[in-house]
């Protein structure tokens, strides 16, 4: 039987380098700069949360907080990096999803520690795109030509990947699916013509839309987002009813001591909390939202489980 490893669908990986757990329990947690390792390219929506969080992090924990982009294969790259990261370590990353032939990791190579965003995703193309002044535009041009409407997205078993399968199944149709090794690097190709459409975050694409360059088409929202409230849901553009959103968290490879879980998760639900951080996160499209590890727990055994029927069904495959 085939196996397969989990793939990242979004998140940060957080850790802390060169500390013995003899040293954290002995010490007082953390004694040394931290590292925010984000698994997908810089201007994603990862990247954007992990941003908008180190700097109040850093005040709370008393210690240099720097961010680390380690990007490949839908975040993979990285969650494999932390994974195998000796329990000295502290990192976070995103639910997982069942991709890969080769099994770097699996579910409880992590520690949980919390939830950090939530992002409703949307449907964004060229302003200057005539083809497509809506939404139905786009899927009835989907539907006259068959696989050749290309749309790009994060990266195999994202978020983005996941809402681009099923935005298929619901609506019957068949896109030219592009990975990209995270968001930025497809919505520069959108802008610059080499893609019709990409399905991302809000938060990584509103700049882009706040400044002329894309158009919104659809949020896949039951709900009009707050901050793009002209741009309409995928019902009311299209009458389809579906709701995807990307979360991102913080996860620890396991062996984390239990009182500096504790730490971590007391020191990132203060730093979400702040309203720097909650207005930062909100003026892109963003909900920060912190939860206990056993409510990040059952998250991510939900998102595995969801990731193993899209496998299983042929809808993934596996690289």
């Amino acid at each position: 039987m085939t196996k397969y490893a989990l793939q990242a669908l979004t998140g940060i990986f957080f850790t802390v380098l060169g500390m013995q757990i003899a040293q954290a329990q002995a010490q007082s947690f953390p004694s040394r700069s931290l590292t925010l390792v984000v698994p997908f390219a810089p201007g994603g929506n990862v990247d954007v949360v992990a941003r908008a969080i180190a700097p109040e992090l850093s005040k709370i924990l008393g210690q240099s907080v720097v961010v680390e982009n380690k990007a490949g294969a839908g975040g993979s790259i990285g969650s494999t990096y932390v994974s195998r990261a000796e329990p000295r370590s502290y990192s976070s990353l995103p639910p997982i999803r069942c991709i890969h032939q080769v099994q770097p990791y699996k579910v409880d190579s992590f520690q949980p520690v919390t939830l950090a965003a939530i992002s409703p995703l949307v449907i964004v193309v060229r302003k200057d795109d005539k083809r497509f002044p809506d939404a139905k535009a786009l899927f009835s041009s989907a539907k006259a030509t068959p696989n050749t409407i290309s749309v790009g997205h994060a990266g195999q078993g994202t978020s983005n990947h996941i809402a681009i399968l099923r935005l298929e199944d619901v609506s019957h149709l068949s896109f030219n699916v592009i990975p990209y090794k995270g968001s930025a690097p497809g919505l520069t190709d959108l802008m610059g013509g080499q893609l019709d459409f990409v399905v991302d975050q809000i938060t990584s694409s509103k700049p882009f839309v706040d400044a002329g360059t894309l158009r919104v088409l659809a949020v896949f929202s039951k709900e009009r987002d707050p901050g793009l409230p002209d741009a309409p849901t995928l019902k009311e553009a299209a009458g389809i009813d579906l709701e995807v959103n990307t979360t991102s968290g913080i996860l620890a490879p396991p062996g984390l001591p239990a009182s500096t879980l504790q730490i971590l998760n007391a020191a990132f639900k203060k730093a979400l909390d702040k309203p720097s951080v909650k207005g930062s996160l909100s003026s892109v499209g963003s909900i920060a939202l912190s939860s206990t590890p056993q409510e990040w727990t059952a998250m991510l055994n939900q998102e595995y489980s969801s990731a193993q029927k899209l496998v299983q069904s042929g809808k993934i495959k596996a690289e």
